[in-house]
C-alpha cells in the first residue's frame, strides 16, 4: 500500500517519546526549519496563483478557500483576518470547511469523506465562473476538497490547490498545484505540524500579495485597516501621520473629521476633499485609496 509522505514515519524522531522535553522540542524545531526552504521552491506557483486570483477579484469575483480539519481551519482563519486588516468585505475571501463552522472547534473529521458535500457547499455560496477556489489538503486525497475543486473547474473558476504530496488526486484536479515538500512529520501523520505551518505561510502569501496587488497597501503600510479597537486606532493614527506628515494633534483631528476611518482621512488630506466626497468616491473605487485620490484630483 502506497503511503503519502505526510503519513510516513520520520526516522529522525523515532525516539522522541524517550527524550527530555528540551530535546524533544529541539527535534520539532529542527523539522520546522525545513518548511521555509520547501516553500521557496514553489514560489513561482504561488505567484502565478496570485495573479490569476487578482484578475478574478478585479472583475467582481471572490476567493474561496476549501478544506477539512486543520486545512479547513487555516483557510477560515486566513479569510477572517483579511477584512479588518485591509478594509474589504467579508464576502471577498471566504473559508469553507467540511462540517461547517462547528468544525472550527471540534473534530468532525468524517465529514471530509463526502465528495459531493464539497461541491454542495460551494453551490450554497453561489460560486460562479467569476470566482477563484483554492483547495487545501495536506495529503492531497481528501474527497470533500477534491469534490469542491472539481466542481469549481466545471464552472470555469480558477481552481488551485495547496498540498504537501505531489501527484495526488487534488493536484490532478487543480489548474495550479502548490506543493511544498515538507516531508514526514515529527509525529507520524500529524499534518497540523509542518504541513499545517506550510499551508499557513502560503495562505499568508496568497492573501497578502493579492491585497497588495489590488491596491489596499501603500508602501508596506496597511492603509485600509479598520480602526475597530484601541490598538488599531493607535496604529491608524501612526499610519495617518506617516502618510500625511501631520503632527499627532492634527492627525487626531483629521481622524475625528473622517469618522475614525483611516481611508477617508487619507483621501480627505491628499485630495482636499470633504468627508462626504471622500466616502462616496472610495465606495465608487472599491476603497482603493490611490485610485480615489487620482480621480478626485
Amino acid at each position: 500500500m502506497s503511503i503519502p509522505i505526510t503519513e510516513q514515519e520520520n526516522p529522525r524522531t523515532s525516539e522522541i517519546d524517550r527524550l527530555p522535553t528540551l530535546e524533544a522540542i529541539r527535534l520539532i524545531n529542527d523539522e520546522d526549519k525545513t518548511v521555509a526552504p520547501a516553500i521557496e521552491k514553489v514560489l513561482p506557483e504561488i505567484a502565478a496563483s496570485v495573479d490569476r486570483i487578482v484578475e478574478r477579484l478585479k472583475n467582481g469575483g471572490r476567493l474561496f478557500y476549501v478544506g477539512s480539519g486543520t486545512s479547513g481551519r487555516l483557510g477560515v482563519l486566513d479569510a477572517s483576518e483579511i477584512p479588518p486588516t485591509f478594509g474589504v468585505s467579508y464576502d471577498l475571501i471566504q473559508g469553507v470547511i467540511a462540517g461547517g463552522y462547528d468544525a472550527l472547534y471540534k473534530a468532525t473529521e468524517s465529514s471530509e469523506d463526502d465528495k459531493e458535500a464539497g461541491a454542495e457547499d460551494l453551490k450554497k455560496r453561489g460560486v460562479t465562473e467569476k470566482d477563484a477556489v483554492i483547495g487545501i489538503a495536506a495529503s492531497g486525497r481528501t474527497p470533500y476538497t477534491i469534490g469542491a475543486v472539481e466542481y469549481a473547474k466545471t464552472l470555469g473558476c480558477f481552481a488551485a490547490c495547496v498540498s504537501c504530496v505531489p501527484d495526488s488526486p487534488i493536484t490532478e484536479a487543480a489548474e495550479i498545484s502548490i506543493v511544498p515538500m515538507v516531508g514526514a512529520e515529527a509525529i507520524a501523520g500529524s499534518s497540523r505540524m509542518k504541513a499545517g505551518t506550510a499551508q499557513k505561510m502560503i495562505l499568508n502569501m496568497i492573501s497578502t500579495a493579492t491585497m497588495i496587488r489590488l491596491g489596499y497597501v501603500k508602501g508596506n503600510r496597511m492603509t485600509n485597516v479598520k480602526s475597530s479597537n484601541a490598538k488599531l486606532k493607535e496604529r491608524s493614527l501612526r499610519i495617518l501621520m506617516a502618510e500625511t506628515d501631520l503632527n499627532e494633534r492634527a492627525a487626531r483631528d483629521l481622524m475625528s473629521a473622517a469618522g475614525e476611518d483611516l481611508r477617508v482621512a487619507i483621501v480627505m488630506h491628499k485630495s482636499n476633499a470633504s468627508r462626504e466626497i471622500a466616502e462616496r468616491e472610495l465606495v465608487e473605487n472599491n476603497f482603493v485609496i490611490e485610485k480615489t485620490v487620482r480621480l478626485i484630483e
